[in-house]
């Protein structure tokens, strides 16, 4: 693993326009940087603009403002070889494994379309590469001559992952991948991650609700809420020292194994409405539900400061 940096993301935001004068800010204006072999969790509730970010990172979505850069190239300037290389290099694995999957398409052919469609490999060779893809997330080699309706969702899901990784990209977007398995099965997909990243040199931006899955995963930490970062950091320091009020609530909300300790223990409960992302007013976006606000969040905006070299937050009880 090296510290280069393999995608950076500068004052990044996605508006959409509602009609009316009416405008949705659903991604306002993030910043981060991914280092090439690494992971950063971007972890927050639904709605809180995750996903509108990760696709945007691999151009599904064209941002509203800011810049995303892919091996210093800004992706929305590539001619068309740069951008057909881009697409090759940048995959993702959706959220609902059933769903993204063709239900009138074999798993060979499912996990064989980025094959064809880059024109990478044909007959005996295409399927041979299917059925080591197969055995590389942990099935059988039948399974090529299957539909996706005859497997379990821990199943299905290993079969986008074959797919996602079939064009040996150098960055996947991991959008939910879990959300949707069994509590058994979430480590299972988790482990075979950490696994892949390790043989092939996979960067990943992994998308999540779960702190604690971010966390078995993650090299950094950011944690998003309406449509902003408000902190952002090594995973260790973001789980054992969170410092905004939204990070502490989401780790208070983890479960402890020992019943004794959970019941005694005193979690930190979340109060008040999430305010709407449209035509939001300037103030602190965690205004209405922060047990610990001050004046001046009710009127201006905090910016991401940096705590240390490697640990940032927004919130104005942290010298903003």
């Amino acid at each position: 693993m090296s510290d280069k940096i393999l995608i950076s993301v500068n004052d990044l935001k996605k508006y959409f326009d509602l009609g009316g004068g009416h405008i949705l800010k659903a991604v306002d204006g993030i910043s981060f940087d991914i280092k090439e072999g690494k992971t950063l969790g971007l972890v927050g509730e639904s709605g809180c603009g995750k996903s509108t970010a990760g696709k945007m990172l691999i151009n599904l979505f064209k941002p509203t403002g800011g810049d995303i850069m892919f091996e210093n190239k800004n992706i929305h300037k590539l001619n068309k070889g740069e951008l057909t290389n881009f697409r090759k290099n940048t995959q993702i694995i959706f959220q609902d494994p059933y769903s993204s999957l063709n239900p009138r398409m074999k798993i060979l052919d499912i996990i064989a379309e980025g094959f064809d469609i880059f024109g990478e490999c044909k007959g005996i060779e295409r399927q041979e590469r299917v059925l080591n893809l197969l055995q590389t997330v942990g099935l059988e080699k039948e399974a090529a001559q299957r539909y996706p309706h005859e497997f379990s969702g821990g199943q299905r899901q290993r079969i986008g992952i074959a797919r996602a990784i079939s064009l040996n990209p150098k960055f996947v977007v991991c959008d939910e991948p879990i959300s949707a398995l069994d509590v058994s099965i979430q480590a299972q997909i988790v482990n075979l991650l950490n696994k892949l990243q390790k043989d092939l040199s996979l960067t990943y931006l992994f998308i999540s609700h779960d702190i604690k899955m971010v966390k078995l995963i993650s090299d950094r930490i950011a944690v998003m809420y309406l449509g902003k970062i408000v902190e952002i950091g090594n995973s260790e320091e973001v789980f054992n020292n969170p410092l905004h009020p939204y990070s502490k609530i989401l780790i208070s909300a983890i479960p402890i194994a020992n019943p004794r300790i959970e019941k005694e223990r005193k979690r930190i409960k979340l109060n008040g409405d999430i305010p709407s992302p449209i035509d939001r007013k300037s103030a602190c976006v965690f205004v209405n539900r922060c047990p610990h606000k001050i004046d001046i969040c009710e009127v201006k905006e905090p910016k991401l400061s940096e705590i240390d070299e490697t640990h940032k937050v927004a919130c104005f009880l942290y010298n903003n």
